[in-house]
């Protein structure tokens, strides 16, 4: 009769007890969370407004008395290819496989119009692209005369200037280097369209070369799996780069046609292209004993100096990762710089 009394009377207390309800189950209110900020400026050059969006690094805020180098991403509005760069951007802030920059994104509002250079005839353009090309001059107006003198007023910049596109944008990267090559420092062409004009430029580039001014340039090229004139576009430019590169211009060729398209290239040699011009060195350390290394031992005098000595892209001893496996041992503390990634085919810029 107890046990009776007292099923009665939880069951009592449970039932007195608030039932969860579906608004309890769900998540409580969150809060949004930015990676960058979005200006509208004004461009007297361009006729009316434009989303500029901008990534700073976390060194940015850390380091009060540091300036950065700038990446001008072409096609980077918050809906176009700002975000997956940002991602890529905020990703060595976690590894340190290359230096910290300004994000800078270029929201385009007609990219087939504005990136594109100066055609003959533009009937067959407007048919395929439906727009008229040829806007690409007065957009490197807008870059030199109104973004970049902004973006230099505005943040801690270095000075150093990269431009960055994929596709057409990296056709607009290419003529850019030939028009003016002293707009930007670093000039990474994602898949360049190539093909256009019948390969104008690849054909043109030999003349363009011997009349390139003085000063330090550097040019990332990648490719993938493309159609037949955007490949022949590029290995002519190559052709043309082995055997004519101006002075002073440091070039890399990095082919991914066996295992990337068209569609998936940009997101992965971005990544490559940063760590090729920015990467950042490292050093070698023993490993512990709880994954599997010997027991410590005390650094050798050697080793000691490796460890004193000053760690810089310059002073570095490059390598990849698959070397250093084969053998770690002469590795230990020294100032390393990994080639990352796919292997480049050619060039004369040491990675």
């Amino acid at each position: 009769m107890r046990v009776v009394l007292l099923v009665a009377a939880l069951a009592a207390l449970v039932a007195t007890l608030p039932t969860p309800t579906a608004a309890q189950s769900q998540l409580p209110p969150g809060q949004p969370f930015a990676t960058a900020t979005t200006h509208r400026v004004h461009s007297t050059i361009l006729g009316g407004e434009r989303r500029i969006t901008i990534r700073l690094p976390a060194e940015y805020a850390a380091e009060p008395e540091r300036r950065f180098p700038v990446v001008y991403l072409l096609d980077g509005g918050p809906q176009q290819d700002f975000e997956h760069i940002a991602g890529i951007a905020q990703s060595r802030e976690m590894n340190a496989s290359f230096a910290p920059f300004i994000l800078v994104g270029i929201e385009s509002v007609n990219r087939r119009h504005e990136l594109s250079p100066p055609v003959v005839d533009h009937a067959p353009y407007q048919a395929s692209l439906r727009a008229v090309p040829g806007g690409s001059a007065r957009y490197r107006d807008f870059l030199r005369d109104e973004l970049k003198p902004m973006i230099a007023a505005s943040l801690r910049t270095s000075g150093e200037d990269a431009v960055m596109g994929e596709s057409l944008a990296a056709l607009f990267v290419v003529e850019t280097l030939f028009e003016e090559p002293a707009l930007f420092d670093d000039y990474i062409a994602i898949s360049p369209s190539l093909w256009w004009e019948q390969m104008k430029y690849p054909r043109e580039a030999a003349d363009r070369f011997a009349r390139f001014p003085a000063g330090e340039r550097r040019l990332y090229l990648t490719v993938a799996n493309e159609g037949d004139w955007h490949r022949e576009g590029m290995e002519r430019l190559v052709d043309v780069l082995r055997e004519a590169a101006p002075p002073g211009l440091q070039w890399i060729y990095v082919p991914v046609g066996d295992s990337e398209t068209h569609g998936t290239l940009f997101h992965p040699m971005a990544l490559d292209a940063f760590r090729t011009l920015y990467g950042t060195p490292t050093r070698e350390y023993k490993a512990e004993r709880l994954i599997g290394g010997r027991a410590p031992l005390e650094r050798s005098a050697e080793e000691q100096a490796r460890m004193d000595a000053p760690c810089t892209r310059d002073t570095a001893w490059r390598t990849t990762p698959g070397a250093a496996a084969a053998g770690r041992d002469r590795l230990y503390y020294r100032c390393l710089l990994y080639d990352l990634g796919p292997l480049a085919r050619e060039g004369n810029l040491r990675r």
